[in-house]
């Protein structure tokens, strides 16, 4: 069985998303996301960053949830949800997945912790101003792209769609993606939220 390691809202939406668009059976496990939880020595053993999400399947225990969705396509996807490997297609697919996580979310992570999560006397406003510059140039590149399609890889949804999603969410919970500033990327936004498995996925 499939057990995926999640609070409400955070990466491990993509996991949950992804296992009902392959329509895998899973079980959602729910955690105690207070910092006391996160930091004891159980939770750690399964994160070591206590962070979430975490998989595991059968002996298989795994964190971050670009890695899993990778496993989840690469054991069960059957070729669905991503391009043959080696192809040009799937150069592109991995270009967006890696951009969506590791260009466009981390600048949005600095924003978040240093305006909502952190106490206020560890906040440092000079980070949010930062982040805010780096993430622009990431959502104006998306925004051009979702210009002339309807997906990362055209007219064709993939995982990395699923991907971009988490990012994008953030950067409309904070006030960089609206309708005004990106309007391409504000209606792909709203047609990946209307899919059943996005719902699933946050109701989890």
């Amino acid at each position: 069985m499939i057990r995926i390691y999640h609070a409400k809202s955070t990466r491990s939406v993509r996991n949950i998303w992804l296992c009902e668009e392959l329509g895998l059976p899973y079980e959602a496990v729910a955690i105690d996301f207070s910092p006391a939880y996160r930091q004891s020595p159980e939770w750690r053993a399964k994160h070591p960053q206590g962070k979430v999400p975490v998989m595991t399947d059968g002996e298989v225990t795994i964190f971050e949830s670009c890695a899993i969705n990778q496993y989840l396509l690469d054991r069960y996807g059957e070729g669905r949800l991503q391009p043959p490997p080696g192809t040009a297609e799937a150069a592109r697919y991995q270009q967006w997945c890696w951009f969506a996580e590791s260009s466009f979310a981390r600048p949005l992570g600095d924003w978040v912790h240093h305006e909502r999560l952190r106490p206020p006397e560890q906040r440092i406003p000079g980070v949010v101003a930062d982040a805010r510059l780096r993430a622009e140039p990431c959502l104006a590149a998306t925004e051009r792209h979702l210009t002339d399609n309807a997906y990362l890889l055209g007219d064709e949804f993939t995982n990395a769609d699923i991907i971009m999603a988490w990012t994008l969410m953030v950067a409309k919970l904070l006030g960089l993606l609206t309708e005004a500033s990106a309007p391409a990327a504000w209606r792909y936004l709203a047609d990946l939220e209307s899919r059943s498995g996005y719902q699933a996925a946050m109701a989890a």
